[in-house]
């Protein structure tokens, strides 16, 4: 893609109504705009990044034979009656009436919804297991929607569902999302601790979250630091059930403080096994060997349109955030510093299509603009992997790349340029 047709609205200065650091790079990196309240739209570099987000989660759900589908934003408020929801939800649950006076609301979540689907199609134990999972937009009225879209009220996420034929499988299953979840973040570059935590609306006696810790966090959980490095990938179904770890809602001053830490953190996934609490409330019975059976169903949710304001709110840059290369939106950007010099307009143009016909996730600054404002937009854009093409190039026929993760600065000669670099930028495929 080239700078000069690619909509950025960066800004220069920060947002009077952005509070922490990924709310200001957000808005001022032109990722995002506000539109109402706890309401964005996500602007080409923004979707960009969600994108990248998305493709890992797809990749890791394929792997596990987890059916993707995508299911609707508005359903009936009958079937949240159905489950005795509807009235206990609470404010953060957006009703509707239609022309023909049918209660309807903007899903907060799916259990309802995807129970029914399966109802409709799964009568035999011998379809199971099954596993189903959408990413699609929700809406929950916060009270204080606040930092952007950390605390938004309409969110992108994923979740997904699964139907097993007892306790046992249901178990088996939920050890396996665990794990997928560590997979999940481990290639998007995020360290997540898992957390026992509270069911809430959505139910059952088994719940996890999982957190990255930071400083600027809205949670507060205490743990066992010897499980900050833990590799919780060889946990069994056992130890999941007894991770020594507390949310706020179940800490008491008087037992735990002795020994456990508590730190600050974002929570990024959500995982649930709930058993037959949805399968009973819409008669969903399944034919087994020798009776009918209701399915053991849990569920499992990541809030992809939260985790590129957890990343820049984990940076160790100050101001700014250097993309992890699974999610840049971009793997480098060539910058031309000498719009107006034949010979580098040549080279650059011929190492974009290059990389192009590579297949490689390259941005080409190609505006005629002064070199610090393309430097400071390639700080705001964050891609890893900065390309010079300017003074050296002139001078000595070299290139300057600048790796952004180490900060190595390399000079390498124009024969070599386009070759080296493909292979230098490459590496963490």
């Amino acid at each position: 893609m080239r700078f000069s047709k690619y909509f950025i609205p960066t800004q220069k200065e920060n947002s009077s109504d952005a509070k922490i650091k990924s709310h200001i790079l957000m808005i001022k990196s032109g990722m995002i705009k506000q539109e109402a309240s706890g309401i964005y739209s996500w602007l080409p570099v923004g979707f960009r990044i969600l994108q990248k987000i998305i493709k890992v989660i797809e990749k890791f759900h394929e792997l596990a034979g987890v059916n993707q589908i995508l299911m609707p934003t508005i359903q009936s408020a009958e079937i949240w009656k159905k489950s005795n929801r509807y009235d206990t939800y609470g404010k953060e649950m957006l009703r509707i009436t239609d022309r023909h006076k049918k209660e309807l609301l903007y899903g907060p979540t799916n259990e309802e919804m995807i129970t029914l689907i399966a109802k409709s199609f799964i009568k035999s134990y011998k379809n199971l297991p099954r596993y189903f999972y959408h990413i699609q937009s929700k809406f929950r009225d916060e009270i204080r929607p606040r930092f952007g879209v950390m605390r938004a009220r309409e969110f992108l996420m994923k979740d997904a569902y699964s139907f097993d034929l007892n306790k046992k499988k249901g178990e088996e299953t939920y050890l396996m999302f665990f794990k997928l979840y560590l997979k999940i973040f481990r290639e998007l570059g995020i360290k997540v601790i898992p957390v026992r935590a509270p069911a809430g609306e959505i139910g059952g006696n088994l719940s996890h979250e999982f957190h990255m810790i930071v400083e600027s966090g809205e949670s507060e959980i205490y743990i066992d630091e010897s499980l900050e490095s833990m590799d919780f990938n060889n946990y069994s179904i056992d130890d999941v059930m007894s991770i020594n770890s507390y949310t706020d809602e179940f800490y008491n001053e008087n037992k735990i403080t002795m020994s456990l830490k508590k730190l600050k953190s974002i929570e990024l996934g959500h995982i649930f096994l709930f058993g037959d609490k949805y399968s009973k409330s819409f008669d969903f019975f399944i034919d087994g060997e020798k009776e009918k059976f209701l399915p053991f169903m849990g569920s499992y949710g990541i809030g992809v349109s939260r985790i590129p304001a957890a990343i820049i709110e984990g940076s160790d840059k100050k101001d700014g955030v250097t993309w992890p290369v699974n999610v840049s939106p971009f793997r480098a950007i060539i910058l031309n510093l000498d719009k107006k010099n034949d010979l580098v307009e040549e080279f650059c143009n011929c190492m974009y299509s290059s990389f192009i016909e590579d297949g490689i996730d390259i941005f080409y600054d190609d505006r005629d603009e002064r070199p610090g404002i393309k430097f400071s937009d390639a700080d705001l854009l964050g891609v890893p992997f900065v390309i010079i093409i300017g003074k050296n190039y002139i001078k000595k026929k070299s290139v300057t790349i600048i790796n952004k993760y180490s900060n190595e600065e390399i000079e390498i000669s124009e024969n070599d340029a386009i070759n080296k670099i493909k292979k230098l930028i490459k590496l963490d495929d």
